[in-house]
């Protein structure tokens, strides 16, 4: 079959692989009809993490099942299915409580597992034909059959629960405010979900003109970073700061001068938000970054102004999304015609395609929000 393999920091291509097949009797085989490229990706497009050469990347994942194992007794052939990104067994301590993003038995000696990413396990991932997918009646989450929806139904996978999980881990309330920090797919994610869930007003702070232009597009306010401080606009809107805040931008953060400064997105949350505000950072954050600028960074560490923090009072929650807490009901959300997360689609590409895709998105060209491939 063919896949996109990882080769080496600024390239991957597409090579023909061994086919995925079933392992292990609760496994199932999914034919790809949509796979997106994440954020997350670039990471390792870049050379920033220890994935190894020859990795199929792709976890954001969805398709139609093509075989199944003896053992698996929900899921069948001809479902059409999304796959969240978290594998996970079902039974183990941390999955027996709904943290599906930590399980304790698919990636043995860490907490968490996930396809075709660095430390995650040693699972393929589904830029390619076919996906194996191991405990396929526990991860597999039905969708309505036919075609319909395809392009919001891929975002279940991964980023539409993760900005939801945002602005969860914010602890939002309706009527409230919350200041999102990133455009990009996950951060307009979050904005998407904190409207559906009720907040009064949602800013979105970033720099790229493309992408602020579609937080308008779905009712945020946009806070160009690139004309001037982003704490005082903020500020100056609200009359004393947001109520919540979510970093969807990570490790990778930078000034409005390109300059990487991992820290600033958390050091702005803090100042941005209110006294007793809540924080909730789903941009990703590494133990150690060996190419980081900086000496702390280097080692995960970041400069936070944990003084102010804790003067305030906030609160911050942190971590991977456990997708299957939220994609069930954000299908539904789809299926009825709320949520709408297909509207970042900036291009469909076929899977030939996937290294121009990435040389594109990575650059954050203009127009370049968010890029499926269609096996």
């Amino acid at each position: 079959m063919k896949a996109l393999v990882y080769q080496g920091p600024y390239d991957v291509t597409v090579k023909d692989v061994a086919d995925a097949r079933i392992e292990d009797p609760k496994d199932a085989v999914v034919r790809i009809t949509t796979t997106n490229i994440c954020g997350s990706d670039l990471h390792m497009y870049e050379g920033r993490t220890d994935v190894e050469e020859g990795k199929v990347l792709g976890h954001e994942n969805m398709g139609v099942v093509e075989s199944v194992g003896d053992a698996v007794e929900r899921i069948k052939v001809g479902d059409r299915v999304s796959l969240p990104f978290n594998i996970a067994c079902g039974t183990c301590a941390n999955c027996f409580k709904g943290l599906t993003g930590f399980c304790l038995r698919a990636n043995p000696g860490s907490a968490g597992a996930a396809y075709g990413y660095a430390s995650m396990g040693p699972y393929n991932g589904g830029q390619a034909e076919y996906l194996r997918v191991p405990w396929a009646d526990f991860n597999a989450l039905v969708l309505p059959e036919g075609t319909e929806h395809e392009l919001d139904y891929t975002m279940l996978s991964d980023i539409f629960p993760t900005g939801w999980h945002g602005v969860e881990l914010a602890k939002m309330q309706p009527g409230e405010t919350i200041v999102v920090y990133g455009a990009g797919p996950v951060g307009l994610m979050a904005a998407h979900a904190a409207k559906i869930k009720g907040a009064s007003r949602v800013f979105v702070v970033d720099q790229q003109p493309d992408r602020l232009k579609l937080a308008e597009q779905i009712g945020a306010i946009p806070i160009d970073r690139s004309a001037g401080d982003a704490v005082e606009q903020l500020t100056d809107l609200t009359g004393g700061g947001a109520d919540r805040g979510v970093d969807a931008v990570g490790y990778q953060a930078h000034g409005a001068d390109g300059v990487e400064q991992p820290e600033i997105v958390l050091n702005e949350l803090v100042a941005a938000v209110k006294p007793t505000g809540g924080i909730g950072v789903v941009g990703v954050y590494v133990p150690q970054d060996p190419n980081a600028e900086g000496e702390l960074a280097k080692q995960g560490k970041l400069a936070f102004d944990y003084g102010t923090f804790f003067f305030k009072g906030q609160s911050m929650g942190t971590g991977q999304c456990n997708t299957k807490q939220y994609n069930a009901q954000l299908r539904d959300l789809i299926t009825e015609g709320v949520a709408t997360p297909g509207f970042l689609v900036s291009h469909e590409l076929n899977l030939d395609q996937a290294a121009e895709g990435y040389d594109h998105f990575d650059k954050r060209e203009d127009g370049w929000t968010k890029v499926v491939l269609h096996p």
